[in-house]
């Protein structure tokens, strides 16, 4: 983990934040942007024969890769390294949304589309429903199951077992508190989110100028991570037009009445994050815990240096103590396009880039990402670092046990950037107004399944 005296680049930091829609993506534009016969997904491909792997990569080949990641040669001159043959053409042609455009002008232009691309979990069901990505399992991927955290591979897998892509880094939710000021007002950590509230009205009260959290009104990836951490399921897909959605649900409204409540008290913060009255609230201690993921550590660390050694980690509250669960907020992978004319080559770059212990290792030390290895989850030079800025604490023990239990069923949508547009003008708006957050969300239930049908789904619910 990094220390305290070093701050993470706007690039790394960036990369971790939920997919923030800049306009709706239509389905119909989508679906032809693939241009061409993608061949379908139906079943899986016959296995490449090893000869065949043998000769492709010592065959001299040009891949292209587009990715956000800072200093990411490092990790391609060990795939270099180690096939000669093989040279990668890196390319920063965005951070999540404006590569996602790019790729998409692309696909539909039939012309200058990578041939590997780093994409967030929640975005390759916006890909793969449109034929984009090339299914890895004749490549191999599937013997890399057991390698990876088993929610994180759920959410690179298909309904009929094909491998989307390789997972790279993990975001499990966790707590991170002012170990300080719950000291002052005798707060002890809260197990469960009932303690969470008693604990936020008993601060508010002894320090109007302090709250307990901050809920941002602005952020749907935190309540995508709390509906997850619930047991919610608010999107099932099947097949390529059948969908159930199901954001007002009763675990969904369960979370609405519990933060639209809190919001309406008024002992709870609702201000937009990653701001500059944000950073400056977190530096004075307006607020005494941050609900966030496991890359939030490291980012806190060069965020808020006025506040070295005050913070702890914990896991999230819990509905049910007897259940221990959480959600995810952040991480991606690494995908093929289908279009790729080397895909040997490309699924195997995509395979070692993530799984190679050297070059996993390297992700966690010199990007400080979270791991997706069981391995390196498991490693005590990675789970044993005692970071000054959190007392010495093992916060990357935390997390990886935090990991372990989150649930794997967890679903995202094809057009997840217009379910993230329409929460931040229903719930998030609620929250910023202190209006019915619980009726926020049959709003955006409405809005979900109008837009889904416009756009030729069979909507459930």
């Amino acid at each position: 983990m990094r220390t305290s005296n070093s701050t993470p680049s706007t690039s790394q930091m960036s990369r971790r934040l939920f997919l923030t829609a800049t306009g709706a993506l239509s389905l119909g534009a989508a679906l032809t942007a693939c241009g061409g016969d993608s061949g379908g997904s139906s079943g899986a491909a016959k296995p490449v024969g090893q000869a065949d792997i043998d000769k492709a990569m010592k065959t001299p080949t040009e891949l292209t890769f587009w990715t956000w990641v800072p200093n990411i040669a490092k990790e391609v001159a060990l795939f270099e390294k180690k096939y000669p043959a093989i040279k990668v053409k890196i390319v920063n042609a965005g951070q999540g949304t404006p590569q996602y455009t790019k790729l998409r002008t692309a696909l539909k232009a039939g012309s200058g589309a990578p041939d590997m691309v780093q994409i967030e979990y929640q975005a390759i069901p916006t890909f793969t429903i449109t034929d984009s990505l090339l299914d890895l399992r004749p490549y191999g991927a599937s013997a890399l199951k057991d390698r990876f955290v088993d929610w994180t591979w759920g959410q690179v897998s298909g309904s009929d077992g094909e491998v989307w892509a390789i997972p790279q880094d993990t975001g499990p939710m966790g707590m991170l508190y002012r170990k300080d000021i719950f000291d002052k007002h005798g707060i002890q950590v809260p197990e469960t989110w009932d303690e969470f509230a008693e604990a936020a009205r008993k601060l508010h009260k002894a320090d109007p100028d302090v709250y307990l959290t901050n809920l941002a009104a602005n952020q749907p990836a935190a309540w995508h991570g709390l509906l997850w951490q619930a047991g919610a399921k608010p999107y099932a897909t099947s097949g390529k037009s059948d969908i159930t959605i199901s954001v007002d649900d009763a675990a969904s409204k369960k979370l609405g009445e519990y933060w639209g409540g809190l919001a309406k008290e008024g002992v709870i913060g609702v201000e937009p994050d990653f701001t500059d009255s944000w950073y400056a609230a977190l530096n004075k201690g307006k607020y005494a815990t941050w609900l966030t993921a496991a890359w939030g550590p490291v980012f806190l660390s060069g965020s808020a240096k006025s506040t070295a050694g005050k913070w702890r980690a914990a896991p999230l509250p819990q509905w049910d103590a007897a259940k221990p669960s959480s959600g995810n907020w952040g991480g991606s992978t690494t995908a093929v396009i289908r279009s790729t004319k080397n895909p040997i080559a490309a699924a195997m770059f995509a395979q070692f880039l993530n799984s190679d212990p050297a070059s996993a290792k390297m992700f966690a030390t010199e990007q400080f990402f979270f791991p997706a290895t069981k391995s390196l989850l498991a490693d005590a030079s990675f789970t044993g670092d005692t970071p000054s800025f959190y007392g010495g604490q093992k916060v990357n023990q935390v997390f990886a046990d935090v990991g372990d239990t989150v649930s794997p069923s967890f679903q995202w949508p094809p057009f997840l950037d217009q379910a993230a547009t329409d929460w931040t003008e229903t719930v998030g708006t609620s929250l910023a107004d202190k209006s019915d957050t619980v009726a926020a969300l049959g709003t955006w239930q409405q809005r979900l399944t109008t837009y889904a049908k416009k756009q030729g789904f069979t909507v459930h619910s």
